[in-house]
């Protein structure tokens, strides 16, 4: 991590506010001149899409880019041990969802902010490198998946934790993960009934209109086959890399292993379960609960009975909270996945 640097320091910090009056809140923003007035749906996708629009155009290389909480004196977050850590940047909102602030920040800065996620560098991509002219494409392989594909669904659980509002539901957090992993380069997506199916979602329509609420998303069309949307949320349309690889990142998704969950797990533990594979390598994995309770959707005493009910199902061997670090740490089992039955048992 760079704390310091001969060059001229460089500012990478970037706020919007939403402010209330008569015909929707306005989106002020310090560095720009105009205020737009939003409609109160889509205000929140709006104020992500401004401040990755700021992230994008003042794009720096990694070895000039230091800790901003740092050089304001760390106010941002109660105190701990002291920076450390990668430069990340790091998307904080505050608690009603008006003001939103994406700044660099180190790895332990980040993680000590509340109401803070890191944007994965991969949302902010601008597109994949074409091969030179007269240079033979490789013959296509579908290698295994691998620990590209689960950072990808790391990253993007990490995104939508912060993306979608606090309360949406985790069958809506599933649905959505897919949506922003399959959508082409304009945003557009088709997903076949047989696909939702598969994921027990077909027909779920409560889903789709809690991402229309959310300003996340928009339906096409309602009745035709595949369904149809167009993303609203700007931010996920200039992900890298190419969509290939995104698609093989939700194939993942669908049965994360070591943590293939059954479909007819109930959704709350199906999320949990990714979210807990996205974490994992070598038969074990943790990480910071109150972070994992963000992805997944739920208050931290919530996660924390959802991972007995894993350990039920057989999917977790064993869980450990560490009140003193705040982490969570679990060993999964290394025979094959469950079966029917587990899952009929942890869902009961």
């Amino acid at each position: 991590m760079r704390l310091a640097s001969t060059h001229a320091a460089v500012q990478r910090i970037w706020t919007v506010h939403l402010r209330p009056q008569t015909g929707g809140p306005a989106l002020t923003c310090p560095r720009c001149a105009h205020s737009p007035v939003l409609p109160a749906a889509s205000a929140r996708s709006a104020a992500l899409t401004h401040l990755a629009r700021h992230a994008r155009a003042d794009t720096l290389p990694g070895y000039l880019r230091i800790c901003q909480c740092r050089a304001l004196g760390c106010h941002w977050h109660p105190r701990h041990r002291g920076c450390a850590g990668p430069v990340l940047l790091a998307l904080t909102c505050d608690r009603g969802g008006r003001a939103w602030r994406l700044a660099d920040a180190c790895a332990a800065c980040a993680a000590a902010m509340s109401r803070t996620a890191v944007v994965p560098p991969t949302l902010l991509g601008t597109g994949r490198a074409q091969p030179a002219a007269g240079m033979a494409r490789p013959a296509r392989t579908t290698p295994p998946f691998g620990p590209a594909e689960q950072q990808r669904v790391r990253e993007m659980l990490t995104y939508l934790a912060t993306a979608l509002p606090r309360f949406s539901s985790p069958a809506a957090r599933l649905l959505a993960l897919q949506c922003a992993l399959r959508a082409d380069h304009h945003g557009q997506i088709r997903l076949p009934h047989g696909f939702l199916r598969g994921m027990r979602l077909h027909g779920r329509a409560e889903l789709w209109l809690e991402l229309e609420h959310a300003g996340w998303l928009h339906r096409l069309s309602r009745r035709c086959s595949p369904v149809q949307a167009q993303l609203l949320d700007a931010a996920v349309l200039h992900q890298a890399p190419g969509r290939t690889a995104r698609i093989r990142a939700a194939q993942w998704a669908l049965r994360p292993a070591p943590l293939a969950a059954s479909p007819g797990l109930p959704c709350a533990l199906r999320l949990t379960a990714l979210a807990l594979a996205a974490h994992s390598t070598a038969g074990a994995g943790g990480g910071e609960l109150d972070a994992l309770a963000r992805q997944c959707g739920q208050p931290p005493q919530q996660l924390e009975d959802l991972l007995d009910q894993l350990v039920r199902a057989r999917l977790v061997t064993a869980w450990h909270h560490h009140h003193d670090s705040g982490e969570v740490r679990w060993e999964l089992p290394a025979h094959s996945p469950p079966s029917e039955d587990a899952a009929r048992e942890a869902g009961a």
